[in-house]
């Protein structure tokens, strides 16, 4: 069983329901690379197919990997190690495939919900029983339709007790991942 997670910047909405790629926030790569890494997702992507934000996220990710970060706080290497930057979600599915032979469930998150969307309580059933997924979160306004109804799993809403629902991408990975993978 592997569990892999995957930060996209596209396809994504807009605030106008535009699809478009976002910007780069590097607290997302390092918090969701911290969280990925205290719930032992094999690799974390962040998909990024505008050029000098990706060059951007590998070059951060090279002072942290590899650089003088590694040494001087080796507490967050251990996070970023396990992150790879890409510029399309093909590529990510295409590196899991040439790394670890296997193509895994896709899993995408909303902050709405679908009628088909599974539990959290049935997703972490499959993966204890071994299906490999890669854990989709999209950023801006969040994934296209078209996205999420290529998936395998639309996994339901986080929600809470009122009608705002509107939580950071990298709270929301931290929550989601405790539920299928927390003790």
């Amino acid at each position: 069983m592997a569990v892999y997670t995957a930060l996209l910047h596209y396809p994504v909405y807009n605030k106008s329901r535009k699809i478009v790629a976002t910007s780069l926030t590097t607290l997302d790569i390092h918090d969701i690379a911290r969280a990925s890494r205290t719930f032992d997702v094999k690799r974390y992507y962040v998909v990024q197919p505008i050029e000098n934000h990706l060059w951007l996220a590998r070059k951060l990710l090279s002072f942290w990997q590899s650089g003088f970060g590694r040494e001087y706080n080796p507490k967050r290497w251990e996070a970023l190690k396990i992150v790879e930057a890409v510029p399309y979600f093909e590529d990510a599915l295409k590196d899991i495939e040439e790394r670890d032979g296997v193509r895994p469930k896709v899993v995408v998150t909303s902050a709405r919900r679908y009628e088909n969307s599974v539990s959290y309580e049935y997703l972490k059933k499959k993966i204890e029983v071994g299906e490999d997924v890669i854990i989709c979160f999209g950023t801006g306004w969040g994934l296209t339709e078209e996205f999420i109804s290529s998936a395998d799993y639309i996994l339901e809403p986080i929600e809470g007790p009122t009608d705002y629902n509107h939580l950071s991408v990298r709270s929301a990975a931290a929550i989601i991942l405790d539920r299928l993978l927390g003790r």
